[in-house]
Protein backbone atom coordinates (compact mmCIF):
# COMPACT_ATOMS: atom_id res chain seq x y z
CA UNK A 1 0.00 0.00 0.00
CA UNK A 2 1.49 3.35 -0.80
CA UNK A 3 1.83 5.59 2.50
CA UNK A 4 -1.34 7.87 2.27
CA UNK A 5 -3.27 6.04 0.02
CA UNK A 6 -5.81 4.80 2.18
CA UNK A 7 -9.47 5.76 2.17
CA UNK A 8 -9.81 8.24 4.65
CA UNK A 9 -13.09 8.56 6.71
CA UNK A 10 -14.79 12.49 7.42
CA UNK A 11 -14.13 13.18 10.82
CA UNK A 12 -17.69 14.22 11.02
CA UNK A 13 -19.04 11.13 9.14
CA UNK A 14 -18.48 8.02 7.28
CA UNK A 15 -18.07 9.66 3.81
CA UNK A 16 -14.78 8.88 2.10
CA UNK A 17 -12.79 10.60 -0.11
CA UNK A 18 -9.51 9.22 -2.00
CA UNK A 19 -6.04 10.43 -1.09
CA UNK A 20 -5.39 13.67 -2.83
CA UNK A 21 -1.46 13.94 -2.19
CA UNK A 22 -0.54 17.60 -0.59
CA UNK A 23 -1.90 18.40 2.47
CA UNK A 24 -2.84 21.45 2.29
CA UNK A 25 -5.66 19.90 -0.36
CA UNK A 26 -6.73 17.25 2.56
CA UNK A 27 -6.81 20.55 4.68
CA UNK A 28 -9.51 21.86 2.59
CA UNK A 29 -11.30 18.66 1.55
CA UNK A 30 -11.93 17.29 5.28
CA UNK A 31 -12.90 20.89 6.04
CA UNK A 32 -15.16 20.93 3.66
CA UNK A 33 -16.59 17.32 4.60
CA UNK A 34 -16.95 18.25 7.98
CA UNK A 35 -19.22 21.41 7.33
CA UNK A 36 -21.38 19.88 5.02
CA UNK A 37 -22.32 16.74 7.48
CA UNK A 38 -22.81 19.22 10.34
CA UNK A 39 -24.64 21.63 7.78
CA UNK A 40 -22.50 24.54 9.17
CA UNK A 41 -21.62 25.80 5.81
CA UNK A 42 -25.02 26.67 6.23
CA UNK A 43 -24.16 29.29 8.78
CA UNK A 44 -22.26 32.85 7.65
CA UNK A 45 -20.62 34.37 10.34
CA UNK A 46 -21.78 38.20 10.96
CA UNK A 47 -19.69 41.18 11.25
CA UNK A 48 -18.68 41.57 15.02
CA UNK A 49 -19.83 45.15 16.36
CA UNK A 50 -16.88 45.22 18.94
CA UNK A 51 -13.61 43.53 19.64
CA UNK A 52 -14.62 41.31 23.06
CA UNK A 53 -14.31 37.75 22.42
CA UNK A 54 -18.02 36.19 22.57
CA UNK A 55 -15.85 32.66 22.50
CA UNK A 56 -12.77 31.92 24.47
CA UNK A 57 -10.99 28.49 23.03
CA UNK A 58 -9.06 26.18 24.53
CA UNK A 59 -7.14 23.70 22.83
CA UNK A 60 -4.65 21.44 24.78
CA UNK A 61 -2.18 18.51 23.17
CA UNK A 62 -1.98 16.43 25.35
CA UNK A 63 2.07 14.97 25.44
CA UNK A 64 2.66 17.64 23.13
CA UNK A 65 6.42 18.99 22.99
CA UNK A 66 7.23 23.20 22.25
CA UNK A 67 10.19 22.33 20.43
CA UNK A 68 7.62 20.37 17.44
CA UNK A 69 6.66 24.30 16.89
CA UNK A 70 10.16 25.00 15.79
CA UNK A 71 11.45 21.48 14.55
CA UNK A 72 8.53 20.58 12.44
CA UNK A 73 7.14 24.17 11.11
CA UNK A 74 8.46 23.82 7.44
CA UNK A 75 6.36 20.93 7.09
CA UNK A 76 3.33 22.59 9.08
CA UNK A 77 0.35 24.50 6.88
CA UNK A 78 -2.95 23.94 8.85
CA UNK A 79 -4.21 25.34 12.25
CA UNK A 80 -0.48 25.19 13.91
CA UNK A 81 1.22 27.17 11.21
CA UNK A 82 -2.27 29.79 11.43
CA UNK A 83 -1.87 29.95 15.00
CA UNK A 84 2.40 30.44 15.15
CA UNK A 85 2.51 32.74 12.86
CA UNK A 86 -0.87 35.10 13.47
CA UNK A 87 -0.35 34.60 16.99
CA UNK A 88 1.69 35.57 20.25
CA UNK A 89 3.55 32.51 20.55
CA UNK A 90 5.81 31.94 24.11
CA UNK A 91 8.75 29.92 22.89
CA UNK A 92 9.95 29.70 26.66
CA UNK A 93 6.81 28.86 28.34
CA UNK A 94 6.83 25.71 31.00
CA UNK A 95 4.29 23.52 33.34
CA UNK A 96 6.31 24.87 36.29
CA UNK A 97 5.56 22.17 38.37
CA UNK A 98 7.93 18.59 39.11
CA UNK A 99 4.86 16.03 38.63
CA UNK A 100 4.72 16.47 34.45
CA UNK A 101 1.38 14.63 34.06
CA UNK A 102 -2.10 14.92 32.34
CA UNK A 103 -3.94 15.92 35.59
CA UNK A 104 -1.96 18.48 37.04
CA UNK A 105 -1.00 19.93 33.95
CA UNK A 106 -4.50 20.39 32.70
CA UNK A 107 -5.65 21.76 36.42
CA UNK A 108 -3.32 24.78 35.85
CA UNK A 109 -4.77 25.92 32.43
CA UNK A 110 -7.25 27.67 33.16
CA UNK A 111 -7.09 28.09 37.06
CA UNK A 112 -4.13 30.11 37.46
CA UNK A 113 -2.67 28.15 40.12
CA UNK A 114 0.04 25.71 40.92
CA UNK A 115 -0.89 21.64 41.87
CA UNK A 116 -0.18 22.85 45.35
CA UNK A 117 -3.29 24.72 45.35
CA UNK A 118 -5.45 23.38 42.84
CA UNK A 119 -5.58 19.97 45.02
CA UNK A 120 -4.08 17.89 41.61
CA UNK A 121 -1.23 16.48 42.45
CA UNK A 122 -1.00 13.67 40.09
CA UNK A 123 -2.75 11.36 37.59
CA UNK A 124 -3.54 8.62 40.62
CA UNK A 125 -5.01 11.57 42.45
CA UNK A 126 -7.06 12.76 39.71
CA UNK A 127 -10.57 12.39 38.42
CA UNK A 128 -11.43 9.05 39.34
CA UNK A 129 -14.81 8.56 41.66
CA UNK A 130 -16.19 5.66 42.01
CA UNK A 131 -19.42 8.04 43.26
CA UNK A 132 -20.00 9.91 39.96
CA UNK A 133 -21.12 6.74 37.39
CA UNK A 134 -20.51 7.13 33.49
CA UNK A 135 -23.90 8.12 31.94
CA UNK A 136 -25.08 4.99 30.07
CA UNK A 137 -23.07 2.45 32.29
CA UNK A 138 -20.10 1.36 30.68
CA UNK A 139 -18.16 -0.19 33.31
CA UNK A 140 -15.65 2.43 33.64
CA UNK A 141 -15.26 3.45 37.20
CA UNK A 142 -16.74 7.02 37.39
CA UNK A 143 -14.73 10.69 37.65
CA UNK A 144 -15.53 13.68 38.64
CA UNK A 145 -13.61 16.95 39.59
CA UNK A 146 -14.50 16.84 43.24
CA UNK A 147 -10.53 16.62 44.55
CA UNK A 148 -10.18 20.07 42.63
CA UNK A 149 -9.53 22.99 44.59
CA UNK A 150 -10.41 26.42 43.91
CA UNK A 151 -12.24 28.00 41.01
CA UNK A 152 -11.11 28.65 37.04
CA UNK A 153 -11.31 30.97 34.35
CA UNK A 154 -15.25 29.78 33.58
CA UNK A 155 -15.90 30.64 37.16
CA UNK A 156 -14.98 33.97 36.72
CA UNK A 157 -16.74 34.59 33.64
CA UNK A 158 -19.88 33.20 35.47
CA UNK A 159 -19.47 35.43 38.03
CA UNK A 160 -20.10 38.49 35.41
CA UNK A 161 -21.68 36.95 33.21
CA UNK A 162 -24.74 34.80 34.38
CA UNK A 163 -25.50 33.26 30.63
CA UNK A 164 -22.14 32.35 29.56
CA UNK A 165 -21.50 28.83 29.02
CA UNK A 166 -18.69 25.80 28.77
CA UNK A 167 -18.51 22.87 27.02
CA UNK A 168 -15.10 20.90 27.63
CA UNK A 169 -14.29 17.71 25.72
CA UNK A 170 -11.58 15.26 25.03
CA UNK A 171 -10.77 11.44 25.16
CA UNK A 172 -9.75 11.56 28.76
CA UNK A 173 -12.01 11.92 31.62
CA UNK A 174 -8.88 14.27 33.24
CA UNK A 175 -8.26 16.18 29.46
CA UNK A 176 -12.29 17.16 29.76
CA UNK A 177 -12.93 18.09 33.39
CA UNK A 178 -10.21 19.85 34.72
CA UNK A 179 -9.72 22.57 32.48
CA UNK A 180 -13.43 23.47 33.31
CA UNK A 181 -13.44 23.00 37.67
CA UNK A 182 -16.09 22.06 39.16
CA UNK A 183 -18.61 24.34 37.69
CA UNK A 184 -21.18 21.57 36.43
CA UNK A 185 -21.04 22.62 32.57
CA UNK A 186 -21.03 20.16 29.38
CA UNK A 187 -18.23 17.89 30.10
CA UNK A 188 -17.37 14.89 27.94
CA UNK A 189 -15.09 11.85 27.16
CA UNK A 190 -14.78 8.90 25.63
CA UNK A 191 -14.21 5.24 27.54
CA UNK A 192 -13.46 3.50 24.44
CA UNK A 193 -16.62 1.62 24.41
CA UNK A 194 -17.84 3.57 21.16
CA UNK A 195 -19.89 6.79 22.95
CA UNK A 196 -19.02 9.99 24.15
CA UNK A 197 -20.31 10.27 27.36
CA UNK A 198 -20.13 12.15 31.06
CA UNK A 199 -20.63 11.39 34.82
CA UNK A 200 -23.95 11.76 36.97
CA UNK A 201 -21.77 14.69 38.79
CA UNK A 202 -22.90 16.97 35.38
CA UNK A 203 -26.16 15.36 33.97
CA UNK A 204 -28.80 12.15 34.54
CA UNK A 205 -28.96 11.68 30.82
CA UNK A 206 -26.96 12.89 27.35
CA UNK A 207 -28.23 15.48 25.91
CA UNK A 208 -30.32 14.65 22.31
CA UNK A 209 -27.28 16.24 20.40
CA UNK A 210 -24.36 13.88 22.15
CA UNK A 211 -26.93 11.16 21.61
CA UNK A 212 -27.24 11.86 18.02
CA UNK A 213 -23.47 12.37 17.86
CA UNK A 214 -22.70 8.76 19.16
CA UNK A 215 -25.52 7.24 17.29
CA UNK A 216 -23.38 8.00 13.93
CA UNK A 217 -20.84 5.58 15.27
CA UNK A 218 -17.50 7.55 14.02
CA UNK A 219 -15.39 5.69 16.15
CA UNK A 220 -16.80 2.00 14.52
CA UNK A 221 -16.30 3.37 11.10
CA UNK A 222 -12.52 3.36 11.23
CA UNK A 223 -12.77 -0.56 11.21
CA UNK A 224 -10.25 -1.85 9.13
CA UNK A 225 -8.50 1.23 8.04
CA UNK A 226 -4.83 1.83 8.32
CA UNK A 227 -2.87 4.64 10.17
CA UNK A 228 -0.61 5.75 7.13
CA UNK A 229 1.99 8.66 6.63
CA UNK A 230 0.26 11.58 5.73
CA UNK A 231 3.15 12.79 3.54
CA UNK A 232 5.63 11.33 0.90
CA UNK A 233 7.84 9.24 2.46
CA UNK A 234 10.84 11.45 1.87
CA UNK A 235 9.63 14.35 4.29
CA UNK A 236 10.21 12.18 7.68
CA UNK A 237 14.11 11.51 8.72
CA UNK A 238 13.08 9.31 11.49
CA UNK A 239 13.90 5.77 10.98
CA UNK A 240 10.20 3.50 10.50
CA UNK A 241 12.33 0.50 12.07
CA UNK A 242 13.63 0.88 16.09
CA UNK A 243 12.03 -2.32 18.06
CA UNK A 244 12.00 -0.80 21.02
CA UNK A 245 8.61 1.30 19.64
CA UNK A 246 6.03 -0.54 21.04
CA UNK A 247 8.33 -2.72 22.63
CA UNK A 248 8.54 -4.44 19.18
CA UNK A 249 5.08 -4.61 18.53
CA UNK A 250 3.24 -2.91 15.76
CA UNK A 251 5.90 -0.57 15.50
CA UNK A 252 6.17 -0.26 11.08
CA UNK A 253 3.85 1.83 9.00
CA UNK A 254 1.20 1.38 8.50
CA UNK A 255 -0.74 0.73 11.54
CA UNK A 256 -3.67 -1.81 10.50
CA UNK A 257 -7.50 -0.65 12.91
CA UNK A 258 -8.90 -4.22 13.83
CA UNK A 259 -11.81 -4.63 11.23
CA UNK A 260 -14.57 -5.53 14.23
CA UNK A 261 -15.80 -2.72 14.42
CA UNK A 262 -15.85 -2.61 18.38
CA UNK A 263 -12.53 -3.05 18.58
CA UNK A 264 -12.05 -0.42 16.31
CA UNK A 265 -13.67 1.78 18.85
CA UNK A 266 -11.34 1.35 21.25
CA UNK A 267 -8.19 0.73 19.56
CA UNK A 268 -8.32 4.64 17.96
CA UNK A 269 -7.44 5.71 21.21
CA UNK A 270 -4.40 5.11 20.43
CA UNK A 271 -3.97 7.06 16.80
CA UNK A 272 -4.48 10.11 15.36
CA UNK A 273 -8.26 9.58 14.47
CA UNK A 274 -9.37 9.95 18.01
CA UNK A 275 -8.54 13.80 17.36
CA UNK A 276 -10.79 13.59 14.61
CA UNK A 277 -13.22 12.29 16.35
CA UNK A 278 -12.81 14.66 19.53
CA UNK A 279 -13.01 18.07 17.17
CA UNK A 280 -16.21 16.18 15.22
CA UNK A 281 -17.77 16.10 18.58
CA UNK A 282 -16.93 19.76 19.23
CA UNK A 283 -18.05 21.10 16.12
CA UNK A 284 -21.48 19.47 16.89
CA UNK A 285 -21.43 21.22 20.51
CA UNK A 286 -20.69 24.65 19.51
CA UNK A 287 -23.88 24.43 16.56
CA UNK A 288 -26.18 22.57 19.05
CA UNK A 289 -25.39 24.97 21.89
CA UNK A 290 -24.93 27.90 20.18
CA UNK A 291 -21.38 28.95 21.78
CA UNK A 292 -20.38 32.62 21.03
CA UNK A 293 -23.00 33.13 19.58
CA UNK A 294 -24.87 35.78 21.98
CA UNK A 295 -23.23 38.56 24.13
CA UNK A 296 -21.85 36.68 26.62
CA UNK A 297 -18.64 35.12 26.48
CA UNK A 298 -18.67 31.12 26.23
CA UNK A 299 -15.79 28.98 26.66
CA UNK A 300 -14.91 25.55 24.51
CA UNK A 301 -12.01 23.57 25.87
CA UNK A 302 -10.78 20.83 23.53
CA UNK A 303 -8.21 18.26 24.69
CA UNK A 304 -6.60 16.06 21.71
CA UNK A 305 -4.63 13.23 23.27
CA UNK A 306 -3.89 11.11 20.15
CA UNK A 307 -0.11 12.96 20.56
CA UNK A 308 0.22 11.25 24.40
CA UNK A 309 -1.08 7.97 23.19
CA UNK A 310 1.30 7.84 20.46
CA UNK A 311 4.13 9.24 22.22
CA UNK A 312 3.82 6.51 24.87
CA UNK A 313 3.63 3.63 23.20
CA UNK A 314 6.28 4.74 19.84
CA UNK A 315 8.14 7.10 21.83
CA UNK A 316 8.04 10.58 21.02
CA UNK A 317 11.15 10.49 18.74
CA UNK A 318 9.32 7.88 16.20
CA UNK A 319 8.52 8.64 12.81
CA UNK A 320 4.56 8.40 14.17
CA UNK A 321 5.29 11.17 16.45
CA UNK A 322 6.46 13.23 13.75
CA UNK A 323 3.23 12.06 11.74
CA UNK A 324 1.13 12.99 14.45
CA UNK A 325 2.28 16.38 14.85
CA UNK A 326 1.42 16.60 10.86
CA UNK A 327 -1.63 15.22 11.85
CA UNK A 328 -2.63 17.37 14.22
CA UNK A 329 -1.73 20.45 12.60
CA UNK A 330 -4.58 19.34 10.15
CA UNK A 331 -7.45 18.38 12.46
CA UNK A 332 -6.56 22.18 14.31
CA UNK A 333 -6.80 24.13 11.08
CA UNK A 334 -10.00 21.86 10.44
CA UNK A 335 -11.33 22.82 13.67
CA UNK A 336 -10.28 26.97 13.07
CA UNK A 337 -11.86 26.61 9.33
CA UNK A 338 -15.01 25.40 11.08
CA UNK A 339 -15.51 27.71 14.05
CA UNK A 340 -14.91 30.96 12.01
CA UNK A 341 -17.58 29.62 9.33
CA UNK A 342 -19.72 29.61 12.72
CA UNK A 343 -18.74 32.73 14.50
CA UNK A 344 -17.19 36.19 13.45
CA UNK A 345 -13.48 35.41 13.98
CA UNK A 346 -12.92 38.98 14.97
CA UNK A 347 -15.22 37.61 17.95
CA UNK A 348 -13.08 34.82 19.09
CA UNK A 349 -9.82 34.59 21.13
CA UNK A 350 -8.00 31.00 20.75
CA UNK A 351 -4.92 29.59 23.32
CA UNK A 352 -3.25 27.04 22.25
CA UNK A 353 -1.08 25.22 24.95
CA UNK A 354 -0.26 21.51 26.40
CA UNK A 355 -0.66 19.62 29.62
CA UNK A 356 3.30 18.37 29.20
CA UNK A 357 6.47 17.25 27.44
CA UNK A 358 7.85 13.99 26.76
CA UNK A 359 10.96 12.05 27.72
CA UNK A 360 12.90 9.89 25.36
CA UNK A 361 13.10 6.45 25.50
CA UNK A 362 15.53 5.99 27.67
CA UNK A 363 17.21 2.86 25.87
CA UNK A 364 17.58 4.91 22.57
CA UNK A 365 18.98 7.97 24.85
CA UNK A 366 21.49 5.35 25.78
CA UNK A 367 22.38 4.76 22.24
CA UNK A 368 24.56 8.07 22.92
CA UNK A 369 27.94 7.30 24.39
CA UNK A 370 28.14 10.62 25.36
CA UNK A 371 24.95 10.59 27.49
CA UNK A 372 25.94 11.02 31.09
CA UNK A 373 24.49 10.11 33.61
CA UNK A 374 23.50 6.79 31.24
CA UNK A 375 19.38 6.95 31.18
CA UNK A 376 17.62 4.01 32.98
CA UNK A 377 14.46 3.21 34.61
CA UNK A 378 14.52 3.45 38.17
CA UNK A 379 12.58 2.83 41.19
CA UNK A 380 12.24 3.16 45.21
CA UNK A 381 11.84 -0.02 46.10
CA UNK A 382 15.42 -1.04 47.46
CA UNK A 383 15.00 2.38 49.47
CA UNK A 384 11.60 1.56 51.08
CA UNK A 385 13.04 -2.09 52.43
CA UNK A 386 16.11 -0.43 53.80
CA UNK A 387 13.89 2.35 55.67
CA UNK A 388 11.42 -0.62 56.70
CA UNK A 389 14.05 -2.65 57.89
CA UNK A 390 15.11 0.92 60.10
CA UNK A 391 11.44 1.14 61.16
CA UNK A 392 11.35 -2.60 62.44
CA UNK A 393 14.39 -2.08 64.69
CA UNK A 394 12.97 0.99 65.89
CA UNK A 395 9.60 -0.77 66.81
CA UNK A 396 7.57 1.81 64.37
CA UNK A 397 4.72 0.59 62.07
CA UNK A 398 6.48 -0.16 59.02
CA UNK A 399 2.60 1.09 57.22
CA UNK A 400 4.35 4.46 58.65
CA UNK A 401 6.04 5.01 55.57
CA UNK A 402 4.99 5.08 52.05
CA UNK A 403 6.23 5.67 48.45
CA UNK A 404 4.10 7.08 45.53
CA UNK A 405 6.06 6.53 42.71
CA UNK A 406 8.58 9.75 43.27
CA UNK A 407 7.30 10.62 46.57
CA UNK A 408 7.27 9.61 50.42
CA UNK A 409 4.88 9.63 52.60
CA UNK A 410 4.67 9.81 56.28
CA UNK A 411 3.04 8.96 59.02
CA UNK A 412 4.70 11.32 61.51
CA UNK A 413 1.67 10.51 64.43
CA UNK A 414 3.01 6.99 64.04
CA UNK A 415 6.72 7.91 64.63
CA UNK A 416 6.01 10.42 67.50
CA UNK A 417 3.69 7.24 68.88
CA UNK A 418 6.31 5.01 68.96
CA UNK A 419 9.26 7.39 70.24
CA UNK A 420 11.35 7.02 67.17
CA UNK A 421 13.30 9.82 64.97
CA UNK A 422 11.60 9.70 61.48
CA UNK A 423 14.81 11.56 60.28
CA UNK A 424 16.71 8.32 60.97
CA UNK A 425 14.38 6.13 59.16
CA UNK A 426 14.46 8.86 55.85
CA UNK A 427 18.48 9.34 56.15
CA UNK A 428 18.63 5.60 55.59
CA UNK A 429 15.71 6.09 53.06
CA UNK A 430 18.02 8.66 51.13
CA UNK A 431 21.46 7.09 51.61
CA UNK A 432 20.59 4.04 49.35
CA UNK A 433 18.33 5.60 47.23
CA UNK A 434 21.37 7.30 46.04
CA UNK A 435 23.06 4.66 45.13
CA UNK A 436 20.23 2.90 43.14
CA UNK A 437 20.97 4.04 39.28
CA UNK A 438 18.72 6.61 37.82
CA UNK A 439 18.01 8.63 41.11
CA UNK A 440 19.44 12.07 40.87
CA UNK A 441 18.46 13.46 44.29
CA UNK A 442 16.32 13.11 47.06
CA UNK A 443 15.16 16.13 48.53
CA UNK A 444 13.27 16.31 52.07
CA UNK A 445 10.47 18.65 50.75
CA UNK A 446 10.45 21.47 53.76
CA UNK A 447 13.82 21.99 53.06
CA UNK A 448 13.15 22.71 49.58
CA UNK A 449 10.48 25.19 50.70
CA UNK A 450 13.96 27.79 51.73
CA UNK A 451 16.04 26.78 48.57
CA UNK A 452 16.80 29.09 46.53
CA UNK A 453 13.93 28.23 43.61
CA UNK A 454 15.81 31.30 41.15
CA UNK A 455 18.66 29.11 40.91
CA UNK A 456 17.32 25.41 41.51
CA UNK A 457 14.39 25.10 39.31
CA UNK A 458 13.66 21.73 40.31
CA UNK A 459 13.44 22.82 44.05
CA UNK A 460 11.40 25.36 42.54
CA UNK A 461 8.84 23.31 40.74
CA UNK A 462 8.75 20.57 43.64
CA UNK A 463 7.53 23.64 46.10
CA UNK A 464 5.01 24.71 43.41
CA UNK A 465 3.65 20.61 43.80
CA UNK A 466 2.74 20.38 47.07
CA UNK A 467 0.73 23.00 49.69
CA UNK A 468 1.88 23.41 53.31
CA UNK A 469 0.99 20.75 55.83
CA UNK A 470 1.27 17.74 53.32
CA UNK A 471 2.34 14.48 54.27
CA UNK A 472 4.79 14.15 51.48
CA UNK A 473 7.76 13.28 53.22
CA UNK A 474 10.64 13.42 50.52
CA UNK A 475 10.71 14.03 46.92
CA UNK A 476 12.64 11.74 44.24
CA UNK A 477 13.65 13.33 41.07
CA UNK A 478 15.61 11.30 38.32
CA UNK A 479 18.71 11.74 36.26
CA UNK A 480 17.70 13.32 33.07
CA UNK A 481 16.43 11.21 31.18
CA UNK A 482 15.80 8.23 33.10
CA UNK A 483 12.04 7.48 33.80
CA UNK A 484 10.52 5.55 36.94
CA UNK A 485 10.14 1.61 36.12
CA UNK A 486 6.87 1.13 34.20
CA UNK A 487 5.76 -0.69 30.89
CA UNK A 488 5.22 2.43 29.17
CA UNK A 489 7.95 2.85 26.22
CA UNK A 490 8.08 6.25 27.34
CA UNK A 491 6.97 8.66 29.38
CA UNK A 492 6.52 12.23 31.20
CA UNK A 493 6.40 13.26 34.55
CA UNK A 494 10.19 15.01 35.47
CA UNK A 495 10.75 18.59 36.49
CA UNK A 496 12.94 18.89 33.51
CA UNK A 497 12.52 21.17 30.71
CA UNK A 498 12.21 18.39 28.91
CA UNK A 499 8.78 17.64 30.07
CA UNK A 500 7.69 20.63 31.12
CA UNK A 501 8.74 22.97 27.79
CA UNK A 502 5.27 23.37 26.20
CA UNK A 503 3.79 25.77 24.08
CA UNK A 504 1.48 29.12 25.17
CA UNK A 505 0.46 30.82 21.86
CA UNK A 506 -2.64 33.21 22.03
CA UNK A 507 -5.01 34.11 18.71
CA UNK A 508 -7.50 36.55 17.95
CA UNK A 509 -9.54 38.76 19.26
CA UNK A 510 -7.36 41.62 21.35
CA UNK A 511 -3.71 39.70 21.16
CA UNK A 512 -0.44 41.74 19.66
CA UNK A 513 1.16 38.60 17.32
CA UNK A 514 4.54 37.99 17.68
CA UNK A 515 6.89 35.71 18.89
CA UNK A 516 8.18 36.23 22.73
CA UNK A 517 11.29 34.21 24.52
CA UNK A 518 10.53 35.71 27.67
CA UNK A 519 10.00 32.83 30.22
CA UNK A 520 6.23 32.11 31.31
CA UNK A 521 3.91 29.46 33.14
CA UNK A 522 1.17 27.84 32.03
CA UNK A 523 -0.56 29.12 35.33
CA UNK A 524 -0.27 32.86 33.55
CA UNK A 525 -2.65 31.66 30.61
CA UNK A 526 -5.95 32.41 32.93
CA UNK A 527 -4.85 35.38 34.00
CA UNK A 528 -4.01 37.01 30.47
CA UNK A 529 -7.44 35.99 29.23
CA UNK A 530 -9.20 37.22 32.63
CA UNK A 531 -7.90 40.55 31.52
CA UNK A 532 -8.72 40.44 27.71
CA UNK A 533 -12.41 39.46 29.20
CA UNK A 534 -12.18 42.63 31.33
CA UNK A 535 -13.24 39.48 34.23
CA UNK A 536 -11.71 39.70 37.68
CA UNK A 537 -10.45 36.43 39.37
CA UNK A 538 -11.98 35.38 42.58
CA UNK A 539 -8.66 34.07 44.46
CA UNK A 540 -5.37 34.88 44.57
CA UNK A 541 -3.60 33.75 41.62
CA UNK A 542 0.03 32.17 41.02
CA UNK A 543 0.22 33.48 37.53
CA UNK A 544 0.38 36.87 35.94
CA UNK A 545 -1.25 38.45 32.87
CA UNK A 546 1.06 38.79 29.95
CA UNK A 547 0.23 41.87 28.91
CA UNK A 548 2.67 41.42 25.59
CA UNK A 549 0.14 39.68 24.28
CA UNK A 550 -2.65 42.10 24.38
CA UNK A 551 -3.44 44.64 22.10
Amino acid sequence: MVPGAEDTIAIAGVVRYPHIGAMRKRLICLAALILAANTLAAQTPKSGAGTTPTLVVLITIDGFRASNLEKFGPQLTGGLARLTKGGAWFTNAHQDHAITETAPGHASLLSGRFPRSTGIAANRVGVTDPESPLVGGSGVIGASPKRFQGTELFDWMLSKYSQSRALSVSSKDRGAILPIGKSRQQVYWYPGDGNFTTSRYYTDSLPVWVTQFNERHLPQAYAGKSWNLLAPDSAYHEADSVAIEGLGNDFVFPHPVPADPQRAANWIRGTPFIDEVTVALALDGVNAMKLGAGASPDLLAISLSATDAVNHRLGPDSREAHDQVLRTDRVIGVLLDSLFRLRDSSRVVVVLAADHGFTTIPEIAAENPNTKPMPTRASLDDALRVARAKMRELKVDTLALEVDQQIVLADRAAFVKAHASLNDVTDEFIKTALLTPGIHRVDRLQKLRSADTLTDPVARRWVHQFPEGTNVELVATLDPGSLWSSILVASHGSPYDIDSHVPIVFYGSGIAAGKYDQFVRTVDIAPTLAKLLGIQPLERLDGVPLTRALK
